[in-house]
Formats: structure tokens, C-alpha cells, sequence
């Protein structure tokens, strides 16, 4: 069941979405400056405290009970609300903990992403422009860049410039669609349909109807359940895992990865067709070394998030501002945060 072993400090550090590592006692142990920012927290005044409100008896106990990934709507605090998706984690000692991040939440993440989308540089205004096209068409957008770059922040933008801001973005993390896990995670599974599926449960899939479906990192997925998603996405219905009876979903798809795709069908690693299916309006998002004029507003947004999180006035250096211009940025955005 736990196939992928990581480093949890490291899966800390570059985890995009809010994220948080709890322990078997129900304990958290780690949660990322995503967390802090959006939550508006201090991490720690969590650190060391129990997992939720609910502990012991929650979703965390079930998880660890069953090793069996979840996606559900939670209370996270007194008036916030979220899409939660939790998943088991093996560090890199053969200890089993909880990662659970936020995929959606209308009153916890700060929608307005014109704001959030800063850049004034010739380079971020025609990727701002192509962004834009993309959100006025129902066709796939596929958006390449490299890792760091902004990619679910991206499909947020589309997403909520297009017609179907009032509905949901749901996100699918390609990276941990494993064989045993796609077709659950994907199209949802019927009470008993397996060992530990002890209720129906919905699948993203299913989850995005009427919305938008960001597949991050597509290029992860594995190629032998690449035909089942090329099926869903072409005729929109699907089964869950245990189910007879066809579902059907109707999504705007939105896909990223940070790998060449078109390289991986000459290798024979991902479909040529899912590979056509995916790419219509395709869009590359420019590393940070490309749109160098605009690490200084970037640098000003950033140090705005963390004032506002600590109840601080930060600003930048003269002196500190010419070393950040003369950074080539490997990591792009995220290296910069």
C-alpha cells in the first residue's frame, strides 16, 4: 500500500498546497508555510498539538486504521470550511505518518487571482494574455513549465476566469495516483467494493462535475491506467470501483507537468492519444530568470503575506534586493518564497 518512501522535511518544503504531516499518536508534526500563509498561523502554536478537534476519534484514526486515502469536506477552524485529502506517507525510517493538504476552500484561499498573479515584465504579460485566451475556451489547456513555476496557481487564474468560477476546481495530484489507488481516487468505489471500503465513497472525477479538473503533473501517471482516463475524459462516464452502473461527469480539463510529454510518447511512456487529448491549448509558463524585472514587485507581494501572517511591516534592502537580481533561480518562484 505504501509504496513511495520519502523525505518528510523535504515533501515539507515543496509541497505547493497547504499541507500537514501527522504522526500515528495523532500528533502534528509538520506543516508548510502554505499552511501558515493561507490559515493566517503560526506553525508553532501547532506543532506538538493534537491533530483536530474531533481527536481521537477522526479522520486521521480512520486513516491510520485503514491506510486508505481520503478526500472529504472538514471543518478546519471555527468558521473556515475545506476539501481536505488525506493519504498515508512512509518516511524514510519505515514510520507511517498522515499527509493531509487543502485542495479547495472558498472562505480559506483567496480566490481573487488577479492579485494574487504579480508581474508587470513583458514576458509575465503574455503569459497573463495566454492564460486569459485559455479561460474563455472550454478546450484542455495544458500548461508546461518548470517545477516551482506557479503551475496550480495557473489553473486556479483559469479557472476562476472562466465561465465556470461559481463551480469547483478540483485538483488530482498525478504523483501519488498509483495503480492500486487510480481508479478510487479517480472515479470514487461502492461500499465493499475492496478490503477497508467500509462506505461509497465520490471520486475527484465525480467530485468536478459541472467544474474544472486540474490534473497536476500529469506526466507521473502510469501508463496503464492512462486508457481509462482517456476513456472518462472522451465519453465523460466512468464506473466506481464495485459499481455496474455507469456515472457521468462532465468537466473543463486543465492539466500541468514539468516533464516533456512529447519526449515520453517517442520513449513510449505516456499515449499518443491521451497525449492529443490533453494538449489543445497548450501554454508554457516562463521560469523566473525570464521575467527577471519582476522579482522586485514579487519581493515586495511575498514580504506583504508574511507582515500580514505575523502582524509584521517587512520590506526589503537595496542591497538584499541586487543579490535577488543576480540569482539565476533554479527553483523559480518557489525557491523564492
Amino acid at each position: 500500500m505504501l509504496e513511495n518512501s520519502i523525505s518528510l522535511e523535504s515533501l515539507l518544503e515543496t509541497h505547493e498546497l497547504p499541507f500537514v504531516i501527522i504522526d500515528a499518536s495523532l500528533t502534528i508534526v509538520g506543516l508548510n508555510k502554505a499552511w501558515e500563509q493561507q490559515l493566517t498561523v503560526n506553525k508553532k502554536d501547532y506543532i506538538g498539538q493534537p491533530c483536530c478537534k474531533a481527536s481521537p476519534n477522526c479522520r486521521h484514526q480512520e486513516l491510520f486504521k485503514k491506510l486508505e486515502p481520503y478526500v472529504s469536506t472538514e471543518l478546519i477552524s471555527e468558521d473556515k470550511q475545506a476539501i481536505v485529502r488525506g493519504y498515508p506517507l512512509l518516511d524514510n525510517d519505515g514510520t507511517v505518518y498522515i499527509g493531509e493538504s487543502i485542495i479547495q476552500s472558498n472562505s480559506l484561499i483567496d480566490h481573487s487571482t488577479t492579485s494574487r498573479m504579480v508581474g508587470s515584465s513583458p514576458a509575465f504579460n503574455n503569459y497573463r494574455d495566454k492564460l486569459l485566451k485559455a479561460a474563455k475556451t472550454p478546450a484542455p489547456a495544458f500548461l508546461m513549465g518548470e517545477t516551482g513555476t506557479g503551475k496550480e496557481l495557473a489553473a486556479d487564474f483559469i479557472h476562476n476566469h472562466s465561465k465556470l468560477a461559481e463551480q469547483d476546481l478540483v485538483v488530482v495530484d498525478c504523483t501519488v495516483l498509483t495503480e492500486a489507488l487510480f481508479e478510487s481516487e479517480l472515479f470514487g468505489h461502492e461500499k465493499g467494493a475492496f478490503t477497508g471500503a467500509t462506505a461509497s465513497k465520490k471520486g475527484l472525477f465525480e467530485m468536478a462535475d459541472k467544474g474544472t479538473l486540474f490534473l497536476d503533473e500529469i506526466g507521473e501517471l502510469p501508463l496503464s491506467q492512462q486508457p481509462k482516463l482517456l476513456r472518462a475524459l472522451e465519453t465523460g462516464q466512468f464506473r466506481r470501483v464495485g459499481s455496474t452502473s455507469p456515472n457521468k461527469s462532465t468537466v473543463r480539463l486543465v492539466c500541468a507537468t514539468h516533464r516533456n510529454l512529447a519526449e515520453m510518447v517517442k520513449a513510449g511512456e505516456f499515449r499518443e492519444d491521451l497525449f492529443y487529448r490533453l494538449s489543445v491549448f497548450p501554454i508554457q509558463i516562463p521560469p523566473l530568470r525570464e521575467r527577471m524585472r519582476d522579482i522586485p514587485e514579487l519581493s515586495n507581494f511575498l514580504l506583504s503575506q508574511l507582515g500580514q501572517r505575523d502582524g509584521e511591516d517587512y520590506s526589503i534592502s537595496k542591497e538584499a534586493l541586487i543579490k535577488l537580481l543576480q540569482h539565476r533561480w533554479p527553483g523559480n518562484i518557489r525557491e523564492l518564497k
